[in-house]
């Protein structure tokens, strides 16, 4: 699986970082981004967890 931020849109509030710290991390511009190509298996539904509660639809996850 793999999950990717859209930079344009993330307002970095956090929420998928607080949510999965292991595959998401704020970057040098203070965004959300993704941390690895892929989510580790046993990552997967905290991923998709945090891309579900990214309060304006910034991750995508497949």
């Amino acid at each position: 699986m793999k999950a990717i931020v859209d930079q344009d849109t993330c307002i970095a509030c956090g929420m998928c970082v607080s949510t999965c710290n292991a595959v998401y991390e704020f970057n040098d511009d203070g965004k959300a981004e993704a941390q690895t190509d892929e989510v580790p298996a046993e990552l997967e539904d905290e991923a998709r967890t945090a891309a579900e509660n990214c309060p304006v639809d910034a991750i995508s996850v497949s």
